[in-house]
């Protein structure tokens, strides 16, 4: 029986849940990065400032909620494999803190509601795209590719892209190009994130049997498309100031200054066997995509 299985067979009773358990299994961390570039896509938007703060705190919320839902359910149906990997193993259900039928209700409960409340209070366009960031991470994704494909975090990535596109659709109730720039810019960002994460975080790959390109294709391969996703990303980026949609002196700059970075620390990761690039990849995409999106805002 391999560790898998062994690991299911010997599961963890299921003890009483705590309140932080069920806020756990909203990924706050991943919710921290939806909510930012979801509240610069509302403030890019035209008519933000004239936007009732209560409506635009709700679509916060609405945003917020759904992303912790859709982790939750990503966390219900991994638990077998959160279960044998390290760094997810003291996760709520394999740790026996949730039960996964309540894990199920939650997140069913949540994707349900802040959809709903979403289109009732804002607009039916932001409630859509809601929904379908929502059943792209978990259908999609989590169930669909996660384990069946080393493109995984590819197209996947699209999940993760929405938030900006549903801020702004809440306030101006369409899209237009800058939101779908945006969104390509967290599509084109996943990537050289994600499988920088991948490089340290090999052997649980391996051991989950999750089909990561490391594990599929190896390191060398996998750095070169870290590389590859970066030189694509970094000139997108600068699109919204060449298109006069954002300015050069807060936005392009800033864009122009950060990218470069970013290109330096996956020629580094590309050059070199020491992980320890990887990991100061890895902490330093967060940093960008968040300092862009700060940039978006001021531009």
């Amino acid at each position: 029986m391999n560790a898998l299985n062994q690991t299911l067979a010997c599961g963890a009773p299921v003890n009483e849940a705590k309140v932080s358990d069920y806020f756990a299994l909203l990924k706050p961390r991943v919710m921290s990065l939806v909510i930012f570039t979801g509240f610069a896509g509302m403030w890019a938007a035209p008519g933000f400032s004239a936007m009732n703060p209560v409506l635009a705190a709700v679509a916060i919320l609405c945003l917020s909620v759904n992303a912790g839902a859709a982790g939750a359910l990503n966390m219900w149906y991994d638990r077998d494999i959160d279960a044998v990997m390290k760094r997810t193993k003291d996760r709520p259900i394999p740790a026996g803190r949730v039960d996964p039928a309540e894990a199920l209700a939650f997140g069913i409960i949540l994707s349900l509601g802040s959809v709903m409340l979403m289109g009732l209070a804002l607009n039916w366009v932001a409630a859509s795209l809601l929904a379908f960031a929502n059943f792209f991470y978990v259908v999609i994704y989590t169930m669909g590719l996660k384990r069946r494909t080393p493109q995984n975090i590819v197209i996947g990535g699209a999940a993760g892209a929405f938030p900006p596109m549903i801020g702004w659709a809440a306030v101006t109730g369409d899209i237009t190009l800058y939101p779908l720039i945006l969104f390509a810019i967290i599509f084109f960002w996943t990537p050289p994130h994600f499988w920088a994460l991948s490089l340290f975080a090999n052997e649980d790959y391996k051991r989950a049997g999750i089909p990561m390109m490391t594990v599929t294709a190896g390191a060398r391969s996998t750095k070169r498309q870290m590389m590859l996703y970066t030189l694509l990303l970094v000139p997108l980026t600068l699109v919204p100031a060449f298109a006069g949609l954002a300015g050069w002196v807060y936005y392009g700059i800033t864009a122009a200054v950060l990218g470069g970075l970013l290109i330096v620390s996956a020629l580094r990761v590309l050059q070199s066997d020491d992980l320890k690039h990887a990991r100061i990849m890895f902490g330093y995409s967060i940093f960008y995509l968040f300092a862009l999106f700060l940039a978006v805002m001021a531009g």
